[in-house]
């Protein structure tokens, strides 16, 4: 799916209630989309970890405009799902990525600002 609205539009036919129940959810999944406006956003918050987190940040369950009790985990899940066929792992995201040289150096904390003085 290509946008949030539409996961709610799903949300809501499987648990209930309606599209606005869960668009913030959506929302949050979605962001990343700030920092980078294709698939790859995805490997932000597109995973179990994230489904987790963004348990953390929304509760366990919230309360649907039918009354019904739903839990946050599941719409996170959903989400997931939909947009990836699976629920990755942190690891699948991270694996993807091709080292490059800048990735692996390292500097003493400091020593920038010392020669900047």
């Amino acid at each position: 799916m290509t946008h949030p609205y539409f996961h709610a539009v799903s949300s809501a036919k499987l648990f209930g209630g309606k599209p606005e129940d869960y668009i913030e959810i959506h929302n949050w999944f979605d962001a990343t989309k700030e920092s980078y406006a294709d698939f790859r956003h995805r490997a932000l918050r597109h995973h179990a970890e994230g489904i987790f987190e963004c348990e953390r940040v929304f509760g366990l369950t919230l309360i649907n405009s039918a009354g019904k009790e739903v839990p946050v985990r599941y719409v996170g899940e959903q989400h997931v799902m939909e947009d990836c066929g699976r629920i990755p792992s942190v690891a699948d995201w991270l694996s993807k990525i091709q080292p490059e040289a800048w990735m692996t150096r390292a500097s003493k904390v400091g020593a920038q600002s010392r020669r900047a003085a």
